[in-house]
């Protein structure tokens, strides 16, 4: 069982940065992939990125490769997504996702644990 925490949203200008964190709880986090996933009012939520268990991969959807990069520190139990060049349509709200069997897929029905949820606010 894994609890996630997430933390670092916020309201941002257009073209600005922040940090999102996904603190995990409970046992073998460093076994577990990552995913970040948002969801805008009134959309579907998407994959945004992942990263499998060991670090080694990382996947993006296109609308953010280059700005964003997801990574990962097992010691602290704690992934992260850095998010620069940020634009009004990343405005959601973001969700970290773990998997256990470490694939970091896509797919979010591929994820047996979430986090509540944290709102990252654009502003042109």
């Amino acid at each position: 069982q894994v609890q996630l925490v997430e933390s670092g949203g916020g309201l941002v200008q257009d073209g600005g940065s922040l940090r999102l964190s996904c603190a995990a709880s409970g046992s073998s986090f460093s076994s577990y992939a990552v995913g970040w996933f948002r969801q805008a009012p009134g959309k579907e939520r998407e994959f945004v990125a992942a990263i499998n268990w060991t670090g080694r991969n990382t996947y993006y959807t296109d609308a953010v490769k280059g700005r964003f990069t997801i990574f990962r520190d097992n010691a602290k139990n704690t992934a992260y997504l850095q998010m620069s060049s940020l634009k009004p349509e990343d405005t959601a709200d973001y969700y970290c996702a773990a998997d256990r069997l470490g694939r970091g897929s896509t797919w979010f029905n591929d994820y047996e644990y979430w986090g509540q949820g944290t709102q990252v606010t654009v502003s042109s």
